[in-house]
């Protein structure tokens, strides 16, 4: 019985383990059909073992969390509050003095290397490190020569090559060709550390106290680049040139480059006539120059035109591939042709694109001075054109010119009086990178004419909202800008906005601009406004006739007009501040000037309110005094509108007007 049951449940549990495992086979078998069958619709993914970033990924990140702040100024400015600029004369002046301040201290570190030798900086940054720039290889050989070059020591490397030739040792081409390009850049001047040095040797042998020393005055360039030098007759790249017993196509590239780029484009031009009869081909930078120096080589227009071609065809016969540069030198070429320029510039960007060349910015930034800048052209589209282009790239620094484009579109947008327009490229310019070609004077100039045609077309609420969110962070508003600004005000009648402006004006350190004081007096005392506002005006009166009586060390004060004069004393009048107004009535007579007939009408006014007879009589006394036509007619007004007593009415009466302005007033008066 026992045995039974136990092979009954030995049966059992065998039928239940083989059904398991029967299952078991069948899952995984389905589970493994499944898995092909993803691996066949599912691409391979690989990951990677290790991720490459940017070095500049982490600040990127943390620079994206930050708003800009409408309220702080530019971060170069931010060092200290107390020189934060305040208008975009300081900002230069500040910014040129901080570039000042580098410039010397590199110039300490390069002086006097052995003050220097104590690396404090953890972890060391070989790049911001001190650069040694005393040679170290002493002797006359080609060694040392080659060492002064790339030390860019222009007047060691001319003297040591002399004095290789004079102990008749022969310099190889390509040393001789280093030596050429260090002397074609700088124009056979110095280099920046060898114009300091020689100032200062000048300086110590002279002994003369430096504010003896006069400073020196920069020749006028006329080339088509502006380099601190000029090319000299003869001068020492000419001299190394001639005395070369064997010249290659880098010899002549490198005198055209160099002659071109220092304003002596005849000389440029008949060294490559030379290239050309000694069989050398020129390469893609030296057709660029020769392109670029095309209209200081002909006057007229088809003439510059047929140059630029010819150097073209010489291109395709020598088997030279433009590049941007080649097709933004032509157009910068094309700038000055006139109408034939206009005619030939799109030609030039289909050229381009058969290229499958990209355009840069300065591409576009001469086209557009091709087709907007000349007055007698009539209305173009092309700029729609570029702007489509830009909108759809985040571009790179290519060419020096590319910095202009931004200002010189936002130009065009001011010309065309186009605000949408101007609202594209302002949003093409926040695009990527494409704010890094405006640097603070290009910003600050791009975003004043931005807010001149703000002021011009839009809404009141508009440009105020810009206004409050661009200075100082953007820009600094110039006397034109404030000008527009309350223009703007003035044409959506809301002039109550005026006071803040003017609060905005001292800030700005405009206080004492003439023309900004008379647009505001003008403005303020045009109409009558309510009481708050009336107040609120005589307070920017009282400022701005303090700003005329003060006078500052260095500043004479400033001049009274009649018109400034009549503006403060009508805002005065209007609040029945009549003791001020008639002080400033007294400066009519003490500076000579000639008050208008409203000025006299408001002052008596004011004295009517404020019920001062004796204030009305001294301003008969001043218009029979200024020989003023209205004296009569005030005189009959003191007499009727005010509560005289015996004694007032007996100095009224013996104030007599001249006849001359009493027959001119009834004139006037019949009229």
């Amino acid at each position: 019985m026992a045995a039974g049951r136990l092979a009954a449940g030995s049966w059992r549990q065998a039928v239940a383990l083989g059904r398991r495992r029967g299952y078991r086979c069948s899952s995984s078998s389905t589970a493994q059909k499944a898995a092909e069958n993803i691996e066949d619709t599912q691409e391979e993914i690989v990951i990677p073992r290790r991720k490459t970033w940017d070095k500049l990924a982490v600040l990127q990140t943390l620079a994206s969390t930050v708003n800009r702040d409408p309220t702080a100024a530019h971060y170069m400015f931010q060092d200290d509050p107390y020189l934060m600029p305040r208008n975009s004369a300081n900002a230069r002046l500040l910014s040129l003095s901080k570039e000042s301040g580098r410039n010397a201290a590199k110039y300490i570190i390069k002086q006097f290397p052995q003050y220097f030798d104590k690396i404090l900086a953890e972890p060391n940054v070989p790049c911001l490190m001190p650069v040694t720039l005393t040679p170290q290889l002493e002797g006359v050989n080609e060694e040392a020569l080659r060492e002064r070059i790339n030390l860019r020591m222009v007047k060691a490397s001319v003297d040591l090559f002399d004095q290789l030739l004079q102990a008749g040792t022969s310099v190889s081409l390509e040393t001789t060709n280093s030596l050429l390009d260090l002397l074609c850049f700088y124009g056979d001047g110095e280099s920046v550390q060898e114009e300091q040095r020689e100032e200062k040797e000048d300086f110590e042998e002279s002994g003369v106290n430096a504010s003896e020393q006069k400073t020196r005055k920069r020749p006028l360039q006329r080339g088509p680049h502006s380099s601190g030098s000029r090319w000299r007759e003869n001068n020492d790249a000419e001299r190394i040139f001639k005395i070369m017993p064997e010249r290659n196509a880098h010899s002549y590239c490198t005198m055209i480059r160099g002659m071109a780029k220092h304003g002596a484009s005849a000389k440029a031009y008949d060294m490559y006539t030379e290239l050309l009869n000694e069989r050398h081909k020129a390469d893609v930078h030296t057709f660029n120059a020769l392109i670029t120096a095309v209209p200081f080589l002909k006057d007229r227009s088809p003439e510059k035109w047929e140059l630029v071609k010819v150097f073209l065809n010489h291109m395709v016969q020598q088997e030279v591939q433009p590049n941007l540069l080649t097709f933004n030198a032509v157009l910068k070429t094309l700038r000055r042709c006139g109408g034939r320029g206009r005619s030939v510039a799109i030609s030039v960007l289909k050229e381009m694109e058969a290229l499958k060349i990209e355009p840069s910015l300065a591409t576009y930034e001469h086209l557009l001075c091709i087709f907007y800048r000349a007055v007698d052209l009539g209305p173009s589209s092309i700029i729609f054109e570029v702007l489509e282009d830009v909108e759809k790239r985040s571009f790179t620094a290519q060419d020096p010119d590319d910095a202009n484009f931004f200002s010189t579109a936002m130009q065009v947008c001011c010309d065309l009086k186009d605000i949408k327009l101007a609202y594209r490229l302002n949003k093409a310019m926040e695009k990527g990178d494409n704010w890094k070609f405006l640097d603070v004077s290009q910003l600050n100039s791009y975003w004043s004419k931005f807010f001149s045609l703000l002021c011009m077309m839009e809404q009141i609420d508009v440009v105020l909202k810009w206004y409050r969110e661009m200075p100082p962070s953007l820009f600094y508003p110039s006397p034109k800008n404030i000008v527009d600004l309350l223009q703007a005000l003035d044409a959506a009648n809301h002039l109550e906005a005026i006071p803040s402006v003017w609060e905005d004006v001292k800030l700005l350190g405009f206080s004492r601009r003439q023309d900004l004081l008379e647009e505001i007096l003008s403005l303020m005392s045009r109409d009558t406004h309510p009481e708050e506002t009336q107040l609120a005006f005589a307070k920017c009166a009282e400022d701005i006739k303090n700003v005329h009586e003060q006078s500052w060390r260095e500043q004479a004060p400033l001049a009274w007009t009649g018109s400034a004069l009549g503006h403060v004393a009508v805002l005065f009048s209007r609040v029945g501040r009549t003791q001020d107004a008639w002080k400033v009535m007294e400066r009519f007579q003490q500076g000579n000037r000639i008050p208008t007939d409203q000025v006299m009408d408001e002052f008596l006014n004011c004295a009517k309110q404020t019920n001062s007879p004796d204030e009305a009589i001294k301003l008969v006394k001043l218009a029979v005094s200024l020989g003023l036509s209205s004296a009569h007619r005030l005189k009959s007004r003191a007499e009727k509108e005010f509560e005289l007593s015996e004694s007032q009415r007996k100095a009224l009466e013996s104030i007599q007007p001249d006849s001359n302005s009493s027959d001119s007033d009834s004139d006037s008066d019949s009229n």
